[in-house]
């Protein structure tokens, strides 16, 4: 019954497809519910997955520590959905919390090819490659919600529950139970457990 409901919703093609994916899962990500092919991992020995993934097609993982280290750069909690073609690269730490759902085409990092500004000037006339990386952690908490084309980038903690808008560029950290938007992103609203309402963020002066 439960193979003709698969039938149903796939096609024989499909069905046929879904299975070679599960295999795959099986095979090379066994803590997952389903990774689907083609999925890209290099540094696997860095990667930590937890219980339960779900990854559509085009996962790209690069996990590569620097300065020889060991541990890994790339933590996945339970139950941690990916949608079609994300992209997580990490030199230090991606640490990904219980629940979380991100849509597809989101790019996350913790590093860039060289500095522009705050602490670090890289010179325009060294070959991008060339640059030194420089990187800082990238924390993402349970229950997130990060939303189509959204980019997260090196240094930013993203606090439990929140929500990022689709192609916003999150340059720095949100807070809990926040909706952000925009490039760069910024807390557009916050929600009230009193009312139980999402309320735009300077309702309470935020």
């Amino acid at each position: 019954m439960k193979l003709m409901a698969i039938f149903r919703r796939y096609g024989w093609f499909g069905s046929f497809r879904l299975a070679c994916d599960m295999l795959h899962t099986r095979c090379l990500f066994p803590r997952a519910r389903l990774v689907r092919r083609p999925a890209y991992v290099r540094g696997a020995a860095h990667i930590a997955y937890g219980r339960g993934l779900t990854a559509g097609v085009g996962l790209r993982l690069d996990a590569f520590p620097r300065d020889g280290a060991t541990q890994a750069c790339i933590e996945f909690g339970d139950d941690v959905q990916l949608n079609d073609y994300v992209h997580i690269g990490a030199v230090e730490s991606v640490r990904i919390g219980n629940r979380v759902l991100i849509a597809s085409k989101v790019f996350i990092a913790d590093h860039n090819h060289g500095g522009y500004g705050r602490d670090h000037h890289d010179s325009p006339q060294v070959p991008p490659a060339e640059r030194p990386l420089r990187h800082a952690p990238v924390a993402i908490e349970d229950d997130v919600w990060i939303g189509e084309f959204a980019v997260v980038l090196p240094g930013v903690r993203i606090g439990r529950g929140a929500v990022v808008a689709a192609a916003a560029v999150v340059t720095r950290d949100i807070p809990p139970y926040a909706v952000a938007a925009g490039n760069p992103a910024r807390v557009i609203k916050r929600y009230n457990f009193e009312s139980k309402a999402w309320e735009p963020a300077n309702s309470d002066g935020g």
